[in-house]
């Protein structure tokens, strides 16, 4: 049988088709170019709302970051004072931390940066500084106003988060933002004190809720409905004294979400006296409708009751209120938990004996989120004034 006849036109491999095919595409992303690919990337230049370059300003007769809406990152430092230091010393500590907070703030370089390029997008960056007795004292002004909380029965308090002597208080919106400024001013800071404590917080990112929405803690709860408006004569009377100072009050609180998880939602609520869906009162609607503390349901019982955390918050003395400013934490956990969360509680005010102590002496006396919630950390500082371009924070001290 004759053979037949082979066609000098031979059919193409699959693999020969496959490989062709791949050599053809690289040939055409060689000529397009790579970027070619991302075709939902916005193209060089086009307009995209950017915060990066928001700057809040350092010098005024305030220290910025208490009333500033609250960026998304924050960390808390506190640092002890060598034993060395002498007031001169200290002077010259205070004017290098403030020139440098005030050029970080500004999106401008520190001195001796060596990357700038880490503090070119400040993202609303505020720092504001606070001073503890052996800081005032040293300084040469009394420390009457800040001196320790007394230890409340809650309170199982862990010396690595209490006190010290200098804090910095660091906030932004971009946390690469935050980290640069912590190293420039501690660098600052080296020769003249040491880190005792750092505490780091979050809130939910800038452009996620309306601007003013109130922060969720980690129980899921809507926290701090009940504070002063900044733009009021009401904020001013109950925060700032006449020199333009203020006092932080910083308390570590240790939240149990691990059991919190295991109470229905009505306990929850029941133990708050507010609605998680929107933190209404639960004999109101809306977020900030006054809580009827005389109400009572069908068996004659109030419905908010008397040791829910608003009833035992609320004072008949209109003086005893704070302004609050907190943060969330979640460390690593350890062990059988979940979680290692909690809420670094911040609170403003002119007097801390007068304004803070009788609410956290009524919270600790009988409150139902006691059974969730500890205090490990406590500190108290003052807040001076801030300052003029060319002064420093704390110059005031100095001249009293």
């Amino acid at each position: 049988m004759p053979h037949a006849k082979t066609s000098t036109t031979s059919r193409p491999s699959r693999r020969g088709v496959l490989f062709g095919g791949a050599a053809a595409g690289l040939g055409a992303i060689a000529a397009l170019g790579i970027d070619s690919l991302t075709s939902t990337a916005a193209p060089a230049g086009a307009s995209e709302p950017l915060h990066g370059h928001t700057m809040i300003p350092f010098y005024g007769a305030h220290q910025a970051g208490i009333t500033t809406e609250p960026q998304t990152h924050a960390t808390y430092i506190a640092l002890n004072l060598r034993d060395a230091l002498d007031c001169e010393s200290l002077g010259r500590l205070l004017r290098l931390l403030s020139d440098d907070a005030a050029r970080l703030t500004q999106g401008q370089a520190a001195l001796a940066d060596t990357e700038p390029e880490l503090g070119a997008v400040p993202a609303r960056l505020t720092v504001t500084f606070g001073f503890g007795p052996k800081l005032v004292e040293l300084a040469g002004s009394s420390a009457t106003a800040i001196q320790p909380l007394q230890k409340f029965t809650i309170d199982q308090l862990e010396e690595s988060w209490n006190d010290g002597d200098l804090l910095l208080h660091i906030a932004s919106d971009d946390p690469l933002t935050v980290a640069h400024a912590q190293r420039m001013l501690l660098k600052d800071a080296r020769r003249y004190a040491s880190v005792k404590w750092v505490q780091t917080g979050f809130r939910r990112a800038r452009g996620s809720e309306t601007s003013g929405t109130t922060m969720r803690n980690l129980f899921g709860q809507i926290d701090g409905t009940v504070n002063p408006s900044t733009e009021t004569e009401d904020f001013n009377t109950l925060v700032w004294n006449a020199d333009g100072s203020t006092t932080m009050v910083i308390r570590r609180i240790r939240m149990d979400v691990d059991t919190w998880d295991e109470v229905d939602r009505s306990g929850r609520e029941f133990s708050v006296g507010r609605t998680l869906a929107n933190g209404a009162p639960t004999t109101g609607t809306k977020e900030h409708d006054e809580p009827d503390f005389e109400a009572t349901d069908a068996l004659g019982l109030t419905v908010i009751a008397a040791h829910s955390h608003i009833r035992r918050a609320r004072s008949e003395n209109t003086t005893e209120r704070i302004f609050r400013r907190g943060y969330n934490y979640d460390d690593l956990p350890s062990g059988s938990e979940v979680s290692n969360s909690g809420l670094i509680f911040v609170s403003y005010q002119k007097s801390v004996t007068k304004q803070y102590a009788p609410m956290q002496q009524r919270l600790a006396d009988l409150d139902a989120l006691n059974q969730w919630t500890t205090p490990i950390g406590s500190a108290v500082f003052l807040i001076p004034p801030g300052c003029a371009e060319g002064g420093f924070i704390g110059e005031t001290l100095f001249m009293a």
